[in-house]
């Protein structure tokens, strides 16, 4: 995404900051834009930063809702603030890692991610905070091919700090009797398998 704004604004000075070693390196191999390792509550914008986005990050962050409020509130007259988390915590593709997680001893292990507000909330936030608000959620369909692909998407994300606790044969039956407990909600078809994905978005503009 900071590749395409960049894209988007050549002109621009595009500065990125995450706490991810892996995603900074990888960051750091893309054109006109500058990567920073850091904790995003650290992050101050100055008064020539007039377009803040954050994508799939504040659900890691403890109390984002008061970051959100510094960053709106920071913006100069014009500028503009977006965000997305997503809002699928409680589908049963979380749901059941972490059953299954605190049966195996791993609940500590497991990313604990803030609790993410509505659409309504965020946008009462924004007004708040001087802002003209657009806020709004989409439920993503997915068609994921190949066999459990649920568990494999995962393996990206919410699979990682497990399967990075566990030697490589208890790795391997943690996943399988992970794949089999998620047949059931998401059942395999003749197209590949669904998989709802529901995501939470807002935008607010400062007026002049």
């Amino acid at each position: 995404m900071t590749a395409l704004l960049a894209r988007r604004w050549p002109d621009a000075v595009v500065e990125g900051v995450d706490s991810s070693p892996e995603m900074i390196a990888q960051a750091r191999s893309v054109p006109g834009i500058a990567v920073t390792l850091g904790d995003v509550t650290r992050w101050v914008g100055g008064p020539d930063v007039d377009v803040v986005l954050s994508n799939a990050t504040l659900q890691w962050v403890p109390g984002h809702q008061e970051l959100l409020t510094r960053w709106a509130r920071d913006l100069p007259p014009d500028g503009w603030l977006g965000f997305q988390v997503p809002g699928n915590f409680d589908a049963p593709a979380h749901t059941v890692l972490r059953e299954l997680a605190a049966r195996w001893g791993l609940e500590r292990v497991l990313r604990h991610h803030d609790a993410v507000d509505s659409p309504s909330s965020y946008a009462e936030l924004l007004l708040d905070a001087g802002l003209e608000v657009d806020a709004w959620e989409t439920t993503y369909l997915h068609v994921l091919p190949g066999r459990d692909p649920v568990m494999e998407w995962l393996r990206g994300t919410g699979l990682r700090p497990v399967l990075a606790a566990l030697s490589d044969n208890d790795a391997a039956r943690f996943c399988a009797e992970f794949a089999e407990q998620l047949r059931v909600p998401y059942p395999p078809g003749p197209h590949g398998t669904l998989f709802p994905f529901r995501r939470i978005f807002a935008v607010g503009h400062k007026p002049s």
